[in-house]
Formats: structure tokens, C-alpha cells, sequence
């Protein structure tokens, strides 16, 4: 690692190199020069990402159209050039290395407050605004269908008529809700195929401890880890950050009556959201509520799925937790069901407003 900070073009020489960060994908260090500037320098997890290239360059696209937008050197990410004039290093292992400027600043694994939730809808929002007139179809899909929901529906089908495991007759309960909703849950994806909704860049990755806040006014300065970005549906990246945020339980709580919608967090993050996002459609807008149930569902499937294919996808602590988190999503999915004429009358209000 100390050597591959040695190819970048850094102010000041590579002084110290030392692991930062909680991340479970990518290995990042941080890099102080002799010259006091610091630096994130990240190794890319190659078995995740097959095409590192094409993921750097959506990085590097989107990331220099907002610096375009944006005046502050806190809101956005600045990457390095390689002393070859790319933005990536790769080393005699064949190792892929980027390396970024070091911004300072507070990130949450969960909010500690309201307002830090709202934040985080701001920020999303206002990436989602920055990007506006980014041109989508430009991106590389650099994980294919990632939420193509019925393509999600349609392996979790398969997962069924194999039953590689012999676990089918555990789960047809919750199978049969989950096919119950599979017409429902593919209409984004059908409105997006027909371009009834547009093709927008999406972030896919819209949790809270993806914004970075100021530490002492909790503002939000910028989202992080653009890794994910592809073209997509702006009510994926909407009803993740909701399906996640707020939920009133863990996404594997196995106390199934704790797990509900908060609606007052739905209301702060659905005023955020629209405060700092303009550029949706009057449809995009409309649907913000299906997209919560559509990933949520979508969610719900994919754990399903991997728990009949004998838990490969997700990492699990015990042998059921896939089939605990199905049935957390799956109960978080009937409450906002429940709730949808509620949610409705949310937006409608801030449509209105």
C-alpha cells in the first residue's frame, strides 16, 4: 500500500499509511504527506467489482459533473491523477488502487437525532438534483439488473423449483406473499422499460453512513461512495434510504411486532428529499411511496433467494438469518402497505406545498 500511494500525484511525499475507515468491501488507508494533506487511498475489492475500469469511470464522470455545480471543496469528492494521468494505479499483483482527497467531516451509522435523518434525505436529494441533466444511459450497469425487480422475482422462482437445500417447505407462507406481490412489485421497472419515468444516475447504496455532515452544524456536505452508480430509478435510491431509515427495527430484528414504518421519519425524509430535489417528474414524485414497498419487496426476495441457494449473496451470523431478514422485510412491507394511503397524502402534501 505504501508503494502505490508513491504513484499518485499527491502534494507533499507519502509520510504514514494507515488503515481507516469500517468499510467491508474495499480496503482504505488513510495517507498523510510531509507536507501536512492528507489522502484516502483505496484498494478495490476485485471479486465484488469485475470491471474496476468501468466503475471508475462512472465514478470520475458523475463525481467531476457535480464539482462542476459545486463551489466547496467539502461538496464533492476530488480524485487523483496517477503520475501516468489516470485515475486509477494498478500494481505488479494486478491490484486496483485509487486514490482520493481526504474531507473531513462526520459520518453516522445511525442518525442520533431527527434532523440527522432529514439531512441525510437533503443530501440524496440534492445528488439527486446535481445529476439532473447527467446523461444516464452514458453509465456502465456495472452489477447488471441490480434492481430489476423481476428479474430478482424470476430467481427467487428458480431458487424455488430447485430448492437446492430442501428448505421450500419451511417458507410457503412467506412465498406465497411475496408471488402475491411479484405483478405489483415489477410496475417501476415496466414504467422505466416503457419511459413513462425517466432514466436517471442512482446512487444504490442510499444509506445514512454514505453522507458525510458538517460536525458542528450536522448540515449535510456531500454523499460518499459512488461506487454503485449506475442508470436507474430515482424511487430505488427514495425507497431505499426509507425501507432502511425508517423502519422502527433492524433489518433482521426476529421480533417481527417491532418491525413497522415510521411515519413521521417517512414525512422528515420525504420533506428533505423534495426540499432539495426539484427535477423529479410529477409521476416520479406520485410514486415515491411505491418505490418504499417496491425495494422493500424487492429486498425481501433477494434474502428469500439466498436462503433457499444455501446463503452464498449475504453474510450471515447463523443458519436462518436469511430467512429472519426475509420475513423483518417482508413484515416491514404489509405495514407499509397498510399505511399507503397515508404515505400518499405525505407527498401530496408536499406536492401541494
Amino acid at each position: 500500500m505504501e508503494q502505490a500511494a508513491f504513484h499518485f500525484v499527491l502534494r507533499g511525499n507519502p509520510l504514514m499509511c494507515t488503515d481507516f475507515g469500517h468499510g467491508n468491501i474495499n480496503y482504505t488507508f488513510l495517507v498523510t504527506t510531509d507536507a501536512g494533506y492528507q489522502y484516502i487511498l483505496q484498494r478495490i475489492n476485485k471479486h465484488v467489482f469485475k470491471n474496476p475500469d468501468k466503475l471508475m469511470q462512472n465514478v470520475i464522470a458523475v463525481s467531476e459533473h457535480i464539482r462542476s455545480k459545486e463551489s466547496g471543496a467539502h461538496n464533492s469528492l476530488h480524485f487523483v491523477q496517477t503520475d501516468e494521468g489516470t485515475y486509477y494505479y494498478t500494481d505488479e499483483m494486478n491490484r486496483f488502487w485509487r486514490c482520493y482527497e481526504f474531507v473531513g467531516g462526520l459520518c453516522l451509522e445511525a442518525p442520533e437525532s431527527d434532523m440527522d435523518f432529514y439531512e441525510s434525505a437533503v443530501a440524496f436529494g440534492r445528488f439527486q438534483e446535481q445529476l439532473a441533466d447527467f446523461p444516464a444511459d452514458t453509465l456502465h450497469e456495472t452489477i447488471p439488473n441490480f434492481h430489476n425487480t423481476p428479474e430478482r422475482f424470476k430467481a427467487l422462482h428458480n431458487a424455488v423449483e430447485e430448492d437446492a437445500c430442501d428448505r421450500v417447505k419451511n417458507v410457503q407462507q412467506e412465498l406465497n406473499y411475496l408471488f402475491s406481490k411479484e405483478e405489483e412489485a415489477g410496475t417501476i421497472q415496466r414504467l422505466l422499460e416503457a419511459g413513462s419515468i425517466p432514466l436517471r444516475v442512482t446512487h444504490n447504496d442510499t444509506k445514512l453512513n454514505n453522507v458525510l455532515l458538517d460536525p458542528k452544524t450536522r448540515k449535510a456536505l456531500c454523499v460518499l461512495d459512488l461506487d454503485t452508480v449506475m442508470p436507474g430509478s430515482s424511487l430505488f435510491d427514495f425507497g431505499d434510504s426509507v425501507r432502511f431509515g425508517a423502519a422502527t427495527a433492524e433489518e433482521d430484528t426476529q421480533e417481527l411486532s417491532q418491525m413497522e414504518l415510521d411515519l413521521n421519519l417517512f414525512e422528515m425524509y420525504v420533506k428533505g428529499y423534495l426540499n432539495a430535489c426539484h427535477s423529479l417528474s410529477k409521476r416520479e414524485v406520485e410514486l415515491l411511496p411505491e418505490g418504499a414497498i417496491t425495494i422493500t419487496l424487492e429486498l425481501a426476495s433477494r434474502f428469500m433467494t439466498d436462503y433457499l441457494e444455501g446463503d452464498h449473496y449475504f453474510k450471515t451470523q447463523y443458519p436462518d438469518h436469511n430467512l429472519v431478514r426475509a420475513r423483518a422485510q417482508i413484515k416491514l412491507a404489509q405495514d407499509m402497505d397498510k399505511k399507503r394511503y397515508r404515505m400518499q397524502e405525505i407527498v401530496n402534501k408536499y406536492i401541494e406545498g
